[in-house]
């Protein structure tokens, strides 16, 4: 077993390091600002199959499919397709952005919130954003660390500095132009690792439509709360990712809508499969040891380099979306070589959090009930409502977030039964609040006009 475990990591390594050195040789180096904060190469912006590749695996990382197959273990297809169902965010934030662009002519989130609420809003929710973007860092290169040796080992750390080094440096060539090529040659890396794991899966005997349909309940035990959670935070869940908005102003815009809905829907296809292996896997959570006891060393070895393509796919997005909120959003800076400072700050910022316990970071990390206050904001675009409208309905999401993690829910309101009922009903409920602070001040200087 432990000569199975060496080759392993010693062919994780290869791989690393092989797709690393070749997309740092193959990026296209970004000498001017459209090029490294706008994605232009040869003054062409991406096209659609290059944009829906870089929307899909911006979105399939580690962590994500490390969450759909623990979901596919608890809850049968059912907990898939409920993580699916978060990618029904391409298709919301899609049509609001053709829209904030044809009709608004707002050239980015930060334009529109700026336009339309003020500097104070568009602090806070760069302030939202940056710590997101911080988070998307360590909690991703963890998974990564995990796979190389148990978590605080010396194997573990080092797997995370020279996983993110070697992110870093190919991404720091091209800024947003190195990401959308990597992201379509890490999609189509990604494609066969699936299609692979899946032919794999499906020829083990004990895989079959029974297994699916014995660990599949369409009921409020069964995952149905965790479904209906995932469709209302698909209304405010974009928006706070700037690594998904950020690529919805690159492109004309009938490619851009384009992307956008078949993002949403090969995304949450692929979620949804990879829930497969939890399925298989039994009730146990699929890491790296059980993978490699239930299914075999290849079986693993795939699974391992799925999660470092996507996990790579991620850090590369985060960087150049870091560097376009500090440098073009918030006039941090000017020009590329700041863009490229701050691509190092964020990397070594996002890293260190790994020197203390993740678990106890987890608690403060803005979730997507913390943001469903940005529902009507963006949904609701065109109405030109007060700007107190906005820390209302944003401030309040934040505080029944707050309730949420701190346990302080009241039982009361909670009314499905199962796992995630407390979720799902702080959701409801903290998105009714957030539409009602939102439009009463609309309401209230109507009454007054009239």
């Amino acid at each position: 077993m432990g000569k199975i475990e060496l080759d392993i990591t010693f062919w994780q390594w290869m791989l690393v390091l092989a797709t690393s050195i070749l997309l740092f040789i193959f990026s296209p180096l970004a000498k001017t600002s459209e090029q490294f904060f706008h994605a232009r190469h040869k003054g062409k912006s991406p096209n659609w199959i290059w944009l829906t590749g870089s929307l899909v695996i911006s979105w399939v990382f580690a962590k994500s499919i490390a969450n759909a197959a623990d979901l596919g273990a608890r809850f049968g297809m059912t907990g898939g397709l409920a993580y699916a169902c978060y990618y029904l965010s391409f298709i919301v934030a899609g049509f609001v952005i053709y829209f904030l662009r044809k009709k608004g002519g707002f050239h980015s989130i930060h334009h529109f919130l700026g336009s339309r609420f003020g500097r104070g809003a568009l602090i806070i929710f760069s302030v939202v954003i940056a710590f997101r973007l911080f988070n998307e860092i360590w909690s991703n290169t963890m998974v990564i660390g995990l796979y190389f040796g148990e978590q605080g080992s010396v194997p573990y750390y080092w797997s995370i500095l020279i996983f993110t080094a070697l992110t870093l440096a190919y991404s720091l060539k091209g800024g947003l132009n190195s990401s959308i090529f990597s992201d379509g040659i890490q999609m189509i890396l990604f494609g066969v690792l699936l299609t692979a794991i899946l032919f794999l899966l499906f020829q083990r005997p004990d895989f079959n439509h029974n297994v699916l349909a014995q660990k599949t309940s369409f009921s409020w035990e069964g995952g149905l709360n965790l479904l209906l959670v995932a469709v209302l935070q698909s209304f405010s869940y974009p928006f706070h990712d700037p690594v998904l908005t950020d690529r919805g102003f690159i492109s004309p815009l009938r490619t851009t809508l384009r992307s956008f809905i078949l993002a949403g829907i090969i995304g949450g296809l692929c979620i949804f499969l990879f829930s497969f292996l939890g399925i298989a896997s039994g009730d146990q959570q699929p890491g790296p040891q059980q993978i490699g006891s239930f299914f075999g060393p290849i079986m693993l070895l795939l699974v391992n380099f799925i999660m470092i393509v996507s996990a790579a796919s991620t850090l590369d997005s985060t960087f150049s979306s870091f560097s376009k909120l500090a440098i073009l959003d918030l006039k941090l800076g000017h020009g590329v070589r700041f863009g490229r400072l701050t691509m190092i700050i964020v990397a070594l910022g996002g890293t260190i959090p790994l020197l203390f316990d993740p678990a106890i970071l987890s608690a403060t990390t803005i979730s997507g009930t913390m943001v469903v206050g940005l529902t009507p904001v963006f949904l609701f675009w065109w109405i030109k409502v007060p700007k107190i409208s906005f820390y209302l309905s944003v401030l309040a999401g934040i505080f029944v977030g707050i309730l949420l993690v701190l346990q302080l829910i009241p039982k009361g309101i909670i009314l499905s039964p199962g796992p995630y009922g407390e979720l799902l009903w702080a959701n409801v409920f903290a998105l009714l609040i957030c539409l009602l602070l939102y439009f009463v001040p609309y309401w209230l200087k109507r009454k007054r006009h009239d």
